[in-house]
């Protein structure tokens, strides 16, 4: 009876502890936000999670915009980088996970031996010199998760995924703001390159009316010479918008593994502006965005170490047997005779460590506190980039009518010191005003719709668009 009771006391002792484990449970630490995003106090917030179409760059509009998001996601290192991250975290989570339960080994030998008969002891008679022995057997070792280290340490593993899962969608999050940035900057150089182009093309014609009229006697060479210098200075910043545009589409070539990409040129101001997303209350952002999600499994690590450190301070218990047959002939293997087994309890636990044990815990507690820093610091940014990118939109936007005014009066200015001129009312300076105060008008108007487009970016990442929940089985 006692031998039956052996291997059934330590797997009671196991039941009775199993729901024992060590160290802090991890809670949400509170942080301190403000009710309202600044300058927004009275404008009503949409109170619930706001989830932005996880392909939000669609707002836009632009089937250009929308094929070249799709490649960058599909083709870029990073995102490979970040897959594979992920597989080697589920491989260790998976490998930490069976550690939970036992591992059971097939053992095989096979020996023939010959015993010495002139040694100093006599060789027992009728004892064959030569003998056999073969062996198959099943063993394990297995260790008991009384104080709960293992399933900290299997908590600590599954956190790990979920973190490089939410790594994942934060480098998606920014290749795609990345791209789509970098693309409006491509449709505002066109943009730009074509008021260029226009403007050069305007003072040209400008500069042969200026050098017929100086044949004539009505202008002079400082007149033809102040022309020359303004078309030559437009005819550089073409030149170096060109420069600038060649750039953004070798950037944008690389973000989306085609190096040798080509994208036809197209107009800035032909792109929609979406309407600005509701932005929900502050708080919300620690279930939106990624990073604040990556940071805070993090913590979870950390605080699941602690309890794997606490842990190795406490007694270490395992279960070990085996169970085969042994004999002298292999036919005789499998026979009743032949078998043997065996089952053994041991206990380890460290006596005297020098204080090894305690200071690897309190390196695990600083480890969580670290991670505690991190995660308020990224809810920081958080909350100062949605702030940030708010009143960036509603700035750009509030200018556009004042610089779409300032464009059209210059042009007016434009047109009426050409015709004072051309009627020799005034010189040909106020004219060489006006088109520098055209041209730096019209460039106002293009580098500010491009500047909408990237601060609307700027918010849709903020709010944390484009990812959805990752959960671990």
């Amino acid at each position: 009876m006692i031998m039956h009771r052996l291997p059934i006391a330590p797997l009671v002792m196991a039941l009775t502890l199993a729901g024992c484990a060590v160290g802090p449970h991890y809670q949400r630490p509170a942080v301190d936000l403000p009710a309202n995003y600044p300058g927004m106090e009275d404008t009503h917030i949409n109170g619930d999670q706001v989830v932005l179409p996880p392909d939000w760059w669609t707002l836009y509009g632009d089937a250009t915009l929308d094929e070249l998001v799709s490649a960058v996601l599909k083709n870029n290192a990073d995102i490979h980088k970040a897959i594979a991250i992920i597989e080697e975290s589920e491989a260790r989570l998976t490998e930490i996970g069976s550690n939970l339960l036992p591992e059971i080994n097939l053992e095989a030998s096979s020996a023939r031996s010959r015993s010495s008969t002139l040694t100093a002891q006599p060789f027992p008679p009728g004892t064959p010199a030569v003998s056999s022995s073969h062996r198959l057997a099943l063993s394990t070792s297995f260790e008991l998760d009384l104080w709960g280290k293992l399933r900290r340490a299997s908590e600590g593993a599954r956190a790990n995924v979920l973190s490089t899962r939410y790594a994942k969608d934060v480098t998606a999050l920014t290749l795609a703001g990345t791209t789509a940035q970098l693309y409006f900057t491509l449709r505002a150089l066109d943009a730009q390159i074509a008021i260029a182009t226009q403007t050069l093309a305007s003072r040209q014609d400008t500069l042969t009316i200026i050098k017929k009229r100086a044949n004539g006697g009505l202008a002079s060479a400082l007149e033809v010479n102040q022309a020359q210098g303004a078309s030559a200075d437009v005819s550089l910043q073409l030149r170096d918008l060109q420069r600038q545009r060649t750039l953004a589409q070798h950037q944008l070539g690389r973000l989306s593994g085609n190096l040798g990409a080509t994208f036809a040129i197209d107009d800035v101001m032909n792109l929609p502006v979406p309407a600005v997303p509701p932005v929900g209350l502050p708080s919300t952002l620690l279930e939106r965005r990624p990073d604040v999600r990556q940071a805070e499994q993090q913590m979870i690590v950390a605080n699941a170490q602690i309890g794997v450190a606490r842990a190795a301070q406490l007694p270490t218990f395992s279960l070990t047997g085996n169970f085969g047959g042994q004999s002298a002939d292999l036919v005789d293997l499998l026979k009743g005779g032949a078998r043997i087994w065996s089952l053994g309890l041991s206990a380890a636990m460290p006596i005297i460590d020098a204080g090894k044990y305690a200071a690897r815990t309190r390196q695990a507690e600083a480890r969580q506190r670290q991670m505690l820093a991190d995660y308020q610091k990224v809810v920081e940014i958080a909350f100062t980039e949605v702030a940030d990118a708010l009143v960036n939109v509603e700035q750009t936007r509030a200018a556009l009518a004042d610089l779409q005014a300032k464009a059209d009066a210059a042009n007016n200015a434009l047109r009426l010191s050409r015709l004072r001129y051309e009627a020799g009312y005034s010189g040909y300076l106020d004219v060489l005003d006006s088109q520098r105060a055209a041209y730096a008008a019209a460039q106002a108007l293009a580098q500010n719709r491009q500047a909408q487009l990237a601060y609307s970016v700027d918010l849709m990442k903020a709010l944390g668009g484009g990812w959805s929940t990752a959960t671990v089985p």
